[in-house]
């Protein structure tokens, strides 16, 4: 998928006696796939929170040097890619937040997207608390400092934030002496908890964070469950009646790493049954299936294996340039996909190609692609993509606050489409072979982008752009849902 990026991705881990801020290194590059922009950690010795962020790769963020100084017993980690607020260094994460009230100090690191931020912003700021991002993140954690000097502590304090707070969110928390995770009541974002050793635990964004830590896979985090974390063990409180379950379709498609698993799903599985599906209802007569890579694979080795026709290496990605669709503008994204991929001419020569591919979102980079394998040689690429149509603007973590960036919704029919990236044929999945492929029922999974049915309100006034608080903190109105 070139067009969509992820919100972001997070990490904790609470292990008095190990080197977590190298540990906290380690997650946000396996983590890396969900944010591009920035990096962030904070950590704590038992008295003291630190933090080190910085724009660009986890790599370039984080040298010996800064590793160096970040000594402690707790980390969080954040991996970023904007959907509120701009890409700069202000509205990198963890944020870290004073909470006189309790005499701590909240480092925060958050997953998701609030649809009600600019509603929280209002509250906040006629309290008097000064806000110096456009970042949602740092509403939330400045709305738990709020509530805590009216609760009995910060566990009620983060227990009241989340009851006002609106969206998706997977929070990763931490205090001078404690490690918390807080999900929201839809689970839209994933969020799981595993375990180091006894009395040590982490939780991440995704699964595939564990076995790099030498951790053992517990669980995920419930919808609506905090999590606490600190020397008298782990508690688990249900602070939000669990709702709907409304699991981000495109986890399962495109963001989260094949290696992860997401509500019993193994991901790598999933998309290989989505690339079957895609055979049966869209055959071709062809010579070859070429994966786009990488999130292509998995669903090229399905697609092949159903439909006979042999798998091959077409296309080559340049590693060293990001995913496209994480890209924050338009421009870069373009400017992205013209160096992305490097075609085969020995492997495509003559030949008939099935280029299969998990989603058309922006149009950015597929006409690209269908012109590359036609330039090395292919006399036919026929385009198979593992999604339906993304019609529909994401509010929920994606970068598609406006449907007018979408070429599914700006073209009538597959066949305009077809025409706009130069393919010899285009076939979408279908809905109903989407669910088959993933194994969930239908209602647990968030397909608002595909279907139009939110199942968390948004206001009317969000689908301007998702710079709207930069350029009015005002302009937003609480959804009221």
């Amino acid at each position: 998928m070139h067009g969509l990026k992820e919100a972001c991705g997070v990490v904790g881990i609470y292990a008095p006696g190990r080197d977590v801020a190298r540990m906290a290194h380690f997650a946000l590059m396996q983590l890396q796939h969900r944010g591009e922009e920035s990096a962030g950690i904070a950590v704590s010795n038992g008295e003291k929170v630190k933090c080190h962020r910085g724009m660009g790769l986890v790599m370039q963020v984080f040298d010996q040097d800064a590793l160096s100084l970040l000594g402690g017993e707790i980390a969080i980690g954040h991996n970023r890619y904007s959907t509120t607020g701009s890409t700069r260094i202000a509205n990198a994460q963890p944020v870290l937040v004073p909470v006189p009230a309790v005499r701590r100090t909240l480092a925060f690191a958050h997953n998701g997207n609030l649809v009600n931020a600019a509603l929280l912003r209002e509250r906040l700021q006629a309290s008097g608390i000064h806000l110096e991002t456009t970042a949602d993140s740092e509403a939330m954690a400045k709305l738990i400092a709020l509530q805590a000097d009216r609760t009995a502590g910060l566990e009620e304090a983060i227990a009241e934030a989340a009851g006002q707070a609106q969206g998706a969110y997977s929070v990763v928390m931490m205090t001078e002496d404690r490690l918390m995770a807080l999900r929201d009541p839809h689970g839209v974002r994933p969020l799981c908890l595993g375990e180091l050793a006894p009395g040590q635990y982490v939780v991440a964004s995704e699964s595939c964070v564990m076995p790099v830590l030498g951790a053992r896979w517990l669980r995920e985090v419930s919808p609506g469950e905090l999590i606490t974390i600190d020397t008298q063990g782990l508690h688990s409180e249900q602070v939000l009646p669990p709702a709907q379950l409304a699991l981000c379709v495109f986890e399962f498609i495109y963001f989260a790493r094949p290696d992860s698993m997401i509500a019993g799903v193994l991901l790598h599985q999933a998309r290989r049954r989505m690339g079957a599906e895609l055979a049966r209802e869209h055959p071709v007569e062809a010579d070859l299936v070429v994966p786009v890579p990488e999130t292509g694979w998995p669903a090229a080795i399905g697609y092949a294996e159903v439909s006979g026709v042999p798998l091959g290496q077409g296309l080559i990605r340049n590693r060293y340039i990001g995913r496209t669709f994480i890209q924050p503008d338009q421009r870069m994204r373009e400017l992205g996909a013209q160096i992305k991929y490097t075609a085969m001419p020995g492997e495509l020569q003559g030949k008939r190609v099935i280029a299969v591919d998990d989603t058309i979102v922006r149009g950015t980079t597929k006409a690209q692609t269908v012109r590359l394998l036609r330039d090395a040689g292919a006399c036919e690429v026929h385009v198979r993509i593992t999604a339906p149509r993304y019609r529909y603007p994401c509010f929920y973590g994606v970068d598609t606050s406006a449907r007018g960036q979408l070429i599914a919704a700006r073209l009538g029919s597959v066949e305009e489409i077809r025409q706009a990236i130069g393919a010899d044929s285009l076939g979408y999945q279908t809905m109903s072979a989407l669910v088959r492929a993933i194994g969930l029922p239908a209602d647990t999974v968030c397909m608002a982008c595909l279907d139009n049915k939110y199942p968390i309100p948004v206001p009317d006034e969000m689908q301007a752009t998702k710079f709207a608080l930069e350029k009015s903190p005002d302009s937003l109105v609480d959804v009221g849902g």
